[in-house]
């Protein structure tokens, strides 16, 4: 073989392989690059189910479920099916429970309500998040006057939502369920835990 024609043959392998090279490490930069990305996204829509979870849906989830349950307890004490009408005789331990544990339990959904709106699901106010707020006010109004002495009303005259405590649970379960996919996802786990490696060394 001509001593050219070889030099030749051999410049024309080693730049096959230069630009060879230069296509696996930039296709594997794009990999990592577009992987990161989806992984980061994953880990922001993660951050966001997690305050969705801790701040609001969680907190108004459990002061539902704990204001049932002592409405029912208080039904089953009187024997009855539902509070109105609150008679004569019973409005002594209805204004009882009202101050004690209900009108607490509205407090503590109200002010979630208000003060995190931003972390609801829908990108408008939900309506029966609006009414549950208009019918504690309205309680608030009737126990000032309790407090003066007048018990001529007994109920707030905005009544309960009834899709309230449907919607708590429904947006409470979907979002629980929404975290555990993120987390138990393979791809997710891989990349937390090396980015914890990173951080760590461990």
């Amino acid at each position: 073989m001509d001593p050219s024609s070889f030099l030749s043959f051999s410049n024309s392998q080693g730049s096959v392989a230069l630009v060879l090279t230069v296509i696996l490490a930039f296709a594997g930069y794009l990999v990592t690059f577009l992987s990161s990305r989806m992984m980061a996204r994953r880990a922001d829509m993660l951050k966001l189910v997690n305050m969705r979870l801790n701040e609001f849906y969680g907190p108004l989830y459990v002061a539902s479920q704990a204001g049932n349950i002592a409405y029912r307890s208080l039904l089953q004490k009187q024997g009855k099916t539902q509070s109105f009408p609150i008679l004569d005789s019973e409005l002594k331990e209805w204004v009882l429970w009202m101050q004690t544990i209900f009108m607490p339990l509205n407090d503590i959904r109200e002010k979630i309500i208000i003060e995190r709106a931003y972390l609801i699901i829908e990108e408008e106010m939900p309506r029966c998040l609006l009414d549950f707020v208009t019918h504690v006010v309205g309680y608030k109004a009737i126990m000032a006057r309790w407090a003066e002495g007048d018990y001529s009303e007994r109920r707030s005259t905005i009544g309960w939502p009834p899709e309230f405590d449907g919607y708590v649970e429904r947006s409470y379960k979907m979002l629980k369920a929404q975290q555990g996919a993120l987390i138990h996802n393979s791809a997710w786990r891989l990349w937390h835990n090396f980015r914890r490696y990173r951080k760590t060394g461990n």
